[in-house]
């Protein structure tokens, strides 16, 4: 029996994990969407979180990380956006990322300022992994980078 005929259990998210993940799906919605966030948080919460659908199962997430998160990037938008922007090599706008890649990225800037709390290599480790679960490429590097010059900028240390 070779490695390939073992299945092996899927890793299991932690609940903020899942929260964070589905915050930027959310935001996502949001942004291609034009969805409002009442309207965005009632529906994950009712729907998604821990739920069915469409023959999925989402992973149960800490309902209050994913508000906090989704709340805070829309009220802190404002200030998040020119952050992100100056983080940027310096011929990029953020209007010409992804929406993906906004999304993860105003998340974790949001994360960064806001939750003091969490270290800065729990936050940027976390939205990596995100990056990873959208993209192969270049993607992650991106998201890695940007919310490391935005951690020393704010909190003055970096992911180790």
């Amino acid at each position: 029996m070779s490695n390939d005929d073992i299945e092996r259990p899927a890793k299991t998210a932690n609940q903020r994990g899942a929260a964070r993940l589905a915050a930027v799906q959310a935001l996502y919605q949001m942004d291609v969407g034009g969805t409002g966030v009442l309207e965005v948080v009632a529906e994950y919460e009712t729907h998604r979180l821990g739920q069915e659908l469409d023959g999925e199962t989402y992973l149960k997430a800490d309902a209050s990380w994913f508000r906090s998160i989704v709340s805070g990037v829309v009220r802190e938008q404002v200030r998040l956006d020119p952050l992100i922007g100056s983080a940027l090599q310096d011929d990029w706008a953020l209007s010409r990322l992804d929406s993906t890649v906004r999304a993860i990225l105003r998340a974790g800037t949001f994360e960064i300022l806001d939750r003091k709390d969490v270290p800065v290599p729990v936050i940027v480790t976390e939205y990596v992994e995100i990056a990873h679960a959208f993209f192969d490429e270049d993607e992650p590097k991106l998201v890695n980078a940007v919310l490391d010059r935005i951690a020393k900028q704010v909190r003055g240390e970096t992911r180790k």
